[in-house]
């Protein structure tokens, strides 16, 4: 790695991931912790829900009862976060394959867990010795 590769976004970068563009080779490493990693559930869901939400803020301008603009707000968000969150692994798996990384790997902690809890109990039950 020469000195002028990273191996993080700059904030421009960052913005520009944000919106879909790739990152450079050198921060594949950084793409799949950010996909994959501790936290990646949480980090997809407020960049999803949040801008959305702060759009949808304008409602409160409307005149009237608070409870109105209020439950126009959570028509709209509460099926957005159900598609985010039914959407997520594909939208995952295509990030990885942007940047030319396994789909794969999306699952991997979860096939991983199950291997183990798997093995745990065949040793248990006298299938493995």
């Amino acid at each position: 790695m020469t000195m002028t590769e990273r191996t993080t976004p700059t904030f421009p970068q960052y913005v520009g991931y944000l919106f879909g563009r790739p990152l450079p080779r050198s921060m594949q490493d950084w793409v799949l912790r950010d996909v994959t990693g501790p936290g990646s559930t949480m980090r997809y869901l407020v960049r999803f829900v949040v801008p959305a939400t702060l759009l949808l803020l304008l409602f409160l301008l409307i005149p009237g009862p608070i409870w109105v603009p209020l439950a126009m707000i959570a028509l709209l968000v509460v099926p957005l976060a159900y598609f985010a969150i039914a959407l997520m692994t594909i939208y995952r798996r295509h990030r990885l394959q942007q940047h030319g990384l396994d789909p794969d790997l999306v699952g991997e902690r979860e096939r991983r867990r199950r291997d183990a809890v798997r093995n745990d109990y065949e040793r248990r039950h006298g299938r493995i010795d």
